[in-house]
């Protein structure tokens, strides 16, 4: 998955920094001097499936062209791979040099390992151009790390199937959201596709119920304390009960997963087996590798969250991040280099005319594919919030508890309140 999480100047703020007493663990503090002659770079990214498979691929090739004694050797993983793989790698003697990272409290995590580079002098002459968002790669006003797309999550929908039902306007509110679910419906189309097998999309629901439940005062707060405390996320998880007792999603959702193979909640989508999904703007880059429909782009558009009534957020805020990139302590600076080449406008114009994502280089928007993606990345341009995914933004192993705890909710199992006490229990546990 390209799960991500970017952000610009226009965002308010980001509610992603989580504090930890990090003295003695700067990659900063006693690293090891850079071997001098051919460098080999092992990077670990998440380009599993085109486009950004033979992106990063062509990135390999050029940089080495550029750089003879730089040897880049890629490891693709599936997303969810990175969850275990990268705190183990932290733990022996040979981690990756590049690593997929969504900065946050999950990279605050990772960096207690003392094996994550301290960017910050590497990087302080090009990192604050990336913006705001390069700050949720910051741990205790230091740099592990630089996104380099940024990612806003809404409902991607087809067109094609929604003319079919009758719903002739993207939902604006939840009740149009759940009147456009029984027109579906009705026409005997499957209303919204949910990797449930995969967990972080079942979360997607309560984090967009939270931040129109909760003030952007409370998520920030709420996230730095890692403690949730207001009424107001008791009421998201009872607004998503109802949502779910709509019974929106396809037969069988909780062993889907997410974007693996045609019968995943992408590929439902992609294929017209499912009229829409709550996802990424990375949804249609994966789609378009799950089916065999050229024409798929003409037929999909997308729409922000709905407004849901009785909160204190604010309709316009939305959830995303970025997916960035860490280094390991060995050879930082020629990682801090590298990094900065993926930034670069080719390497990002590159990315947004193959769907890949949204550039973090505003230089290179215009080649955005699709009008879809405009949509999305003029949507967060001006979006007055954005939140970091909560599995992100929190520590891992609270993200970990959030995630676990909203997919049994929508297994049938637990409460409302349930979940909020999981996330303060994993979170004391944690402390």
């Amino acid at each position: 998955m390209m799960r991500s999480n970017r952000r610009i100047p226009a965002v308010a703020a980001l509610a992603a920094s989580v504090p930890l007493a990090l003295a003695g663990c700067s990659g900063g503090t006693g690293t090891p001097a850079e071997p001098s002659g051919p460098i080999t770079l092992t990077w670990w990214h998440n380009g599993t499936t085109d486009p950004i498979k033979s992106i990063w691929a062509k990135v390999i090739a050029d940089y080495r062209q550029a750089h003879p004694d730089v040897t880049l050797k890629g490891q693709p993983l599936q997303n969810e791979d990175f969850n275990t793989k990268v705190p183990l790698a932290l733990q022996s003697n040979e981690p990756p040099d590049v690593y997929q990272s969504w900065g946050g409290g999950e990279l605050a995590s990772q960096v207690t390992s003392g094996k994550v580079a301290d960017l910050t002098e590497l990087t302080k002459d090009w990192a604050p151009s990336v913006g705001k968002l390069a700050e949720s790669w910051q741990v205790d006003g230091k740099q592990y790390g630089v996104p380099w797309e940024q990612h806003f999550v809404g409902f991607w929908y087809r067109k094609d199937l929604f003319a079919k039902a009758g719903v002739t306007t993207p939902p604006s509110t939840l009740d149009e959201l759940g009147a456009a679910v029984a027109k579906l419906k009705a026409a005997g189309i499957t209303p919204i596709a949910v990797g449930g097998k995969d967990r972080w999309p079942d979360a997607f629901y309560w984090n967009y119920f939270a931040l129109r439940a909760c003030s952007a005062d409370t998520l920030k707060q709420s996230v730095k304390a890692v403690k949730l405390e207001d009424p107001c996320w008791t009421k998201a998880g009872r607004d998503l009960q109802a949502f779910l007792a709509t019974q929106p999603f396809q037969p069988g959702f909780t062993a889907t997963p997410a974007q693996q193979g045609a019968g995943s909640s992408a590929g439902l989508v992609a294929n017209g087996k499912a009229a829409m999904e709550l996802q990424g703007d990375w949804e249609p880059g994966t789609m378009s590798s799950l089916t065999e429909d050229k024409d798929l782009d003409s037929k999909v558009g997308w729409f922000p969250f709905p407004s849901v009534p009785g909160g204190a957020g604010d309709p316009a805020a939305v959830l995303g991040g970025g997916d960035g990139f860490s280094c390991t302590s060995r050879v930082a600076k020629a990682c801090a280099e590298f990094l900065k080449y993926i930034g670069s406008e080719p390497v990002q114009t590159q990315l947004a005319a193959q769907g890949a994502g949204l550039p973090m280089n505003v230089s290179a928007a215009g080649a955005l594919k699709t009008e879809s993606l405009k949509t999305v990345f003029d949507y967060g341009q001006k979006a007055p919030y954005l939140q970091m995914y909560f599995d992100k933004a929190f520590p891992t192993a609270v993200g970990a508890a959030l995630n676990d705890a909203v997919a049994n909710f929508f297994a049938g199992q637990g409460t409302p309140e349930g979940i909020v006490e999981a996330v303060n229990k994993a979170a004391a546990g944690d402390k």
